[in-house]
This record gives C-alpha cells, structure tokens and sequence, in this order.
C-alpha cells in the first residue's frame, strides 16, 4: 500500500517511535509500517486502562487487542467525529454537534443523543447517560441483534421450541447476555427436522430395518461391541482345523500367563482383554455361558441377551453359522443407521421433531426475529453511542502505549502497564507489574537484563491478594532478599503489604560492580568465621554436656584419678610462628613490591590493582546494562512488543528513586545513640599524611629536598639504594668466606685475628 500520509517521529529507549500528534495520525493508522509499531498486541487483562473500552476494541473476543482491531477502531471513530483532533484530548463527555452526522451511522447516533437523551447540540453526554441508554435498550425483548430469547415470545409453545432449538444446536447470545436464537439456527433446526423425520420414514417402510422395533439399536451394539473379538475367535478355529499343531500357539503360550501371574490384576486387565475370548479348537463354537475370558463375560451377557435370545433363541453356545446369522438380521439396520441425517435433532426425540414440524413454530420464530431486526437501527444508535464515547476518551491514551510508548519514556503519565508504586529499601519503584505467576514470567522476564524482585501483596482486612514485579534500576542490591516487606501503592492509591518471594539478579549499577568483588570476599570471610565460631561454640556445648552428664560416683568410692594434664605443645607455637611469618612475608613482599616504584606512582599502582580485580565485575554490568530491555518483561505479559524498548543507565534512573534529603533539610540534636567512632582511621588518616608529606618532600631518588647539594652533609641513601647495598654487602661477605675457605686454616686464622684485633668502629 502506497503511504501518502506525512508521519513524524522521535526517539526514546534508543529506536525511533512514531508521534500520534493528530486525529489524521490515527486515522490513518493503516498506512504506518508495523515494523515501526512498538507493540502488536496486548491483552485485556493486567493493565491500566479501561476494560469496557478494551473489550469493545477486541471484536473476536480472544481476549488480545492486535493491530488489525486498533486499526479499524480509530478509523471508525474518526469517521464519526467532524474533528478527528478531539480524540486526542481524552475527554470524558460528547457533545452531538461533535459527531458527524453526514454518514448514515453518525445520523443515527446523533440524532439517539438529541431525541431520546434530550441534549441540544451543545449540551454534553456523558459515560452514565451512555452507559445506562445501552443497558436499558440491550434488555429490552426486541432491541435490533437479530437475536430472541425465550423470554421474547408470547407463548409457551413457542418458548419451548427456542428451548428445544437450543438444546439441539447451542445458543446465540443477545447482546444483554441471554441466550437465544438467530434466523440462522432457525432455519438450520427446522432443515435437520425434516432430515431426521425422512431418514425414520425409510426404516418404517422397510421392516428387515428394525427387527426389534425400538431394541433393535440396542441389539445391535451389543454385536458392534464384540464383533472383532467375536470374529478372531472363529479365524482362529479354522486356523486350528487346518493345523492342528496350531493350537497351543493360538491359545497363548503358558509363558504369557506366567508373566501376568506376577501383576495385580483385575478383570478388566488389559493383558487379560486381550488373551482369545475362549479356548480355542478346530470348529469348536463359542462358549456364551462357561469358559469365556473374563474381561470379555460382561459384554457376552449382552450379546446374549439383547441380540441372540430375541433373534435366535435361546443358545448356550454360539456357532460360526449362528454368528453370520445374526449379522445378517442386523446388517439392513447397520445400512440404515450409517445413513443417519439430522443427529442433532436426537437429542429431543422423532415424536417432538414431527410435532414441530407440524406447527407453526417456524413462522412464528421468523416473524419474531425480523420484529427484533427492525429495531437494528435503534441498536446501531444506542451501541454507537457507547462505543464511540469510549474511543473518544480512551482511543489516543491507548495508541501512546501500542504504537508508541510515548507515557512511558514521556514520563508525565505513567504506562497503562505500570500497575503502581513499590516502596522497600528506601527506594521507590515505578516499573511495576503485575504477574500471574511468578515462575513462568521469570523465565521470560529474566532475558530483560533488570533486577526484578516478585512481590505477593495483601490487603488486610479486603481479603484480596495480588502479584507483582517490580524493576529495581537504581541503588544497589544488598538488602534486597527473599523475605523483606515494603508497601506497594496501585494507581488507585490503596496501599498494599509487599513481600519479596523471588528475584532475578542482574546488575543495578556500574558502580555496584566496582564494589562486587569486595564485598563477595568479606562476606565470605564473614560466613567462615561465623560457621568456625559455631562449630567451636557447637564443641563447648558438647563438653559441657558430656560433663554433666557424667556418672557420679558413690560415696565411699576413691575418685578416679584426674588424667594426665597433657604436657605443653610446642607445636602451636611453630604453628602461632608460621602464620605470622607469612603475613609479615606477605606484608614484606607487597612493600617491596611497592617499593620498586617511585613514591608518588604506589597510589596510582594500588588504584590500579583495584581496577583490575573489578573491572571483569564492571565489563559485565556495563554489558547487561546497555542491553538492559522492557520487552522481555511485557512479553512475558502477553504483550507483543515490536521493538527493543532498552532502559539505559540515566532513563532506568528515573524509574527508581532513591532516598534524598530535600532541599533545605536541616538536623537537630545530634543522635545520643551513636556508636563512638573508632580512633584508627583517624591514625591511619594520620599516618598517610605524613607518608605523603614526606613523598612530596622527597626528590626522584628518594632524598630529602637540601641533602642533594651537601648542605647538610652526606645526603643519606634512599631506600632502593639502600636495599641494593646491603644486597651487595652480602654478596661480598659470602664471596670472603668462601675464598678464606678455599686459603685453608692459615689463612681463614689470619682472618679471624684480623677481624678480631681490628678496632671498634662507633
């Protein structure tokens, strides 16, 4: 289709979004690619909106509102108003001189609103006024859908006939609600009638038709019923008279009742059903009254009963001549039967179908139903009326949340599916849905990249109950568990009691990922701490038990001796020794790996260290952010949302509030309460200080600033300088030792007295 209607967007969420500026726009709906709908359809049920306005909308009934029935209401109703503008206001009243009255439906609606309601062109009707017209005339026994209840005709008679015609085909439902029937089910009850009636004239003028008068439908499904197993039998019987080594195969093998020996079973068994239906022979005949399988004896009794004593006569056994016998009486009846036209109409019987067939019934119906068709256009009134009151309020508020989202990302209004306001954790949350079950939406919603947490909410007192999801975009995830409460706000303004049940984790924020990896390790330092205390605390309780409950020894009796105090253990002293030597070797070791760097580079270094440990944390939040999605949490609704909807870092912002002081708050009196802070950071701020004084004093080699010229005299060695001389000293000294050694006594002596006589240096 050629588009000839000038469209303008805007761009929100990150893909483009058509604006719906004009009652042009919506009227010509058809021609916006709906590859560029944000949404192609969203259900009746779970959102904000109107549900009258919605359910007139979806015309099939399905319980889904799609682009096809939004198409074709806008076009209807800006067809009906003079200015398609107006629909863009939302107004609640319509006045007659708004609506067009150059069609013939826009005549017959604005003249409904002027004679029956009694408005002037400029008076207004409102949902009360619309709403009740629609009622009143819906009830009325004749209001144009072509459709009579029972309660419409006269007469008993013909009341009955609408009640027989339901029961045969179904009703059709009046637009009150009642059921009854259309001109259609008329005509097609009265045609299965006669069909009914014809198809029985063909038995009653034939009597190898019906043997047995009214029994012979009877006999005959007694015969349907076993005619299968009736017949394998009796093939079986002539495979044994041509073979008899046969016999002890066609009869089953012993092995197969061995296996059933070994189940419970009833008999009705299938296995059992399913073994031959008596002992099979050469040309032996049937057993009726001995010898049958069990899971076959009921339905032999009705064989015998039903079909064999009133055609045959009384048998105990049944030969293959008598079983062809008897179909045979049968087989004009199964011809007959299967030629059955009007079933339906066997519900209510062949004496009742020819007793309407005989009345007037049809007549009276179809003058009935044209007398209900000659009030359509007071129906086309009143109905258009209704319906075009709620397009003319409800119809634009509906196309900016389907064909663009223009309340969500607008943020003036919130979204016909944000079901209200979740306040927990000193947060409030405005991405609020409600969820019929919380499973199954997780599996969907999860893909959304949002933290969601699942609320059960509760009014005391009302007894009703909900669940929502609610997106959390702002803040942090440390207090949100399983368990906490908060208070859930609907767009009605009723509070309700919030209970977190489930929550899908995902990042909230780059700077919560920065801190991730930290907090894991304290918590985890946490939980083993606390699992060690409980065990040693689970031990002293075992001691103290084991103590208590120790015998007591009579008097008289010596005590047993104390046991040995066991000696002292200098392992836990190596042990005590070897841990903290590995903490001062790791200590040592981060310094000296600090100290290769210059002074003013270690805070730099440490920073950069801090950001390597985070930064896997702060790749995939940045990640799952940017991704961050609404359509998998309204899909997972029963929307259809068309397009990638994201919620970025600054949009998914304003959907979470986080706690604030505001403008102007000021303190009283400080909390008495307050924990005294510890007086360690405030040396360890100390302390840094003055590292730092001394880093900034200091010049690339390490030196205090005045020791480089010599003013103060030989500038002292800096630290590396430092390290490395002592490193060569001792690799001077190993080198002596080991050329004294190589000298021999005589010289390792010279050396010692050298190194004992030499003078003390001060």
């Amino acid at each position: 289709m050629p588009t000839t209607h000038i469209w303008k967007f805007f761009r929100a969420g990150g893909f483009n979004q058509v604006v719906i500026g004009s009652g042009a726009d919506l009227a010509n709906l058809d021609q916006l690619d709906q590859k560029l709908w944000v949404a192609l359809a969203c259900p009746t049920t779970g959102v904000e909106f109107d549900k009258t306005t919605l359910a007139l909308i979806d015309t099939d009934k399905d319980g889904r509102v799609r682009a096809p029935e939004l198409i074709a209401a806008a076009k209807w109703a800006a067809s009906l108003i003079k200015n398609p503008d107006d629909l863009l206001k939302g107004s609640v009243t319509l006045k007659p001189s708004a609506i067009n009255d150059a069609s013939p439906e826009g005549k017959l609606i604005a003249s409904f609103a002027r004679q029956v309601l009694g408005k002037g062109d400029n008076d207004e009707v409102n949902f009360d006024e619309a709403a009740a017209a629609a009622a009143t005339f819906a009830a009325k026994p004749f209001n144009g859908d072509g459709i009579v209840p029972a309660d419409s005709a006269s007469d008993d008679a013909t009341k009955a006939v609408i009640a027989d015609i339901i029961n045969c085909l179904g009703a059709a439902s009046d637009v009150s609600g009642k059921p009854g029937v259309s001109q259609a089910k008329v005509d097609q009850f009265f045609a299965e009638a006669a069909a009914y009636s014809e198809w029985w004239k063909k038995a009653e003028a034939d009597s190898t038709v019906l043997p047995l008068g009214v029994n012979t439908e009877a006999a005959a499904a007694a015969v349907k019923a076993v005619k299968t197993k009736v017949e394998d039998y009796f093939a079986r019987g002539r495979l044994a008279a041509f073979d008899p080594r046969s016999v002890n195969a066609l009869n089953r093998d012993e092995k197969e009742y061995a296996v059933l020996g070994a189940k419970d079973l009833t008999s009705n068994h299938a296995d059992i059903a399913g073994l031959p239906l008596a002992q099979v022979g050469a040309t032996t005949p049937l057993p009726l009254t001995q010898g049958i399988n069990p899971a076959w004896a009921g339905a032999i009794a009705a064989l015998q009963t039903n079909a064999i004593l009133p055609l045959l006569g009384a048998k105990t056994v049944l030969t293959e001549a008598d079983w062809n016998a008897l179909t045979g009486k049968l087989a004009a009846f199964d011809s007959w039967n299967a030629s059955k036209t009007g079933g339906a109409i066997e519900k209510i019987g062949l004496a009742r179908a020819r007793e309407i067939l005989a009345s007037k019934a049809k007549e009276t119906l179809t003058a009935l139903i044209a007398k209900d068709a000659a009030e359509a256009g007071n129906s086309t009134a009143v109905i258009g009326l209704h319906r075009l009151i709620h397009y003319h309020r409800d119809l634009a508020k509906l196309a900016r949340n389907f064909v663009n989202f223009a309340d969500f990302y607008g943020r003036k209004d919130k979204a016909i599916f944000q079901a209200g306001t979740l306040y927990l954790d000193q947060r409030s949350c405005d991405l609020c849905l409600t969820v019929d079950d919380a499973g199954k939406h997780a599996a969907m919603a999860g893909m959304a990249g949002t933290y969601l947490a699942y609320c059960d909410c509760a009014r005391k007192g009302s007894g009703e109950k909900l669940s929502i999801v609610a997106g959390f975009t702002g803040g942090d995830s440390d207090n949100l568990i399983v368990g906490r409460n908060g208070i859930f706000y609907d767009r009605k303004g009723r509070d309700w009691d919030a209970t977190i049940t489930k929550i899908v984790d995902n990042p909230i924020s780059i700077r919560q990922a920065f801190w991730s990896p930290y907090k894991k390790l304290v918590r985890m330092i946490e939980e083993r701490a606390a699992k060690q205390a409980a065990a040693a605390d689970a031990n002293s309780n075992a001691q103290l038990t084991a103590v208590a409950n120790a015998p007591i020894a009579p008097a008289g009796t010596a005590a047993p001796a104390a046991p040995a105090k066991p000696a002292f253990d200098p392992s836990v002293i190596a042990l005590i020794s070897l841990a903290l030597g590995s903490l001062a070797a790791a200590g040592a070791s981060i310094l000296v790996f600090l100290g290769k760097f210059e002074t003013w580079q270690v805070p730099l270094v440490v920073a950069g260290i801090m950001l390597v440990i985070s930064a896997p944390s702060m790749a995939i939040a940045w990640l799952k952010l940017r991704k961050r999605n609404l359509g998998p949490i309204l899909d997972a609704n029963g929307w259809a949302v068309n397009a990638k909807a994201k919620m970025n870092v600054p949009f998914g912002g304003a959907l979470t509030g986080v706690a604030a002081l505001p403008p102007g708050a000021t303190f009283g009196a400080e909390d008495k309460y307050a924990e005294k802070p510890s007086a360690w950071p405030k040396l360890l701020a100390f302390a840094f200080a003055l590292w730092f004084v001394w880093a900034f004093l200091n010049d690339s080699q390490g030196r205090l600033y005045g020791w480089t010229d010599g003013q103060y005299g030989t500038p002292p060695l800096s630290v590396r300088e430092q390290i490395a001389k002592d490193k060569q000293d001792k690799l001077d000294k190993a080198k002596a030792d080991k050329a004294a050694v190589a000298a021999g006594p005589t010289a390792a002596s010279a050396t010692v007295a050298t190194t004992t006589n030499a003078p003390l240096v001060k």
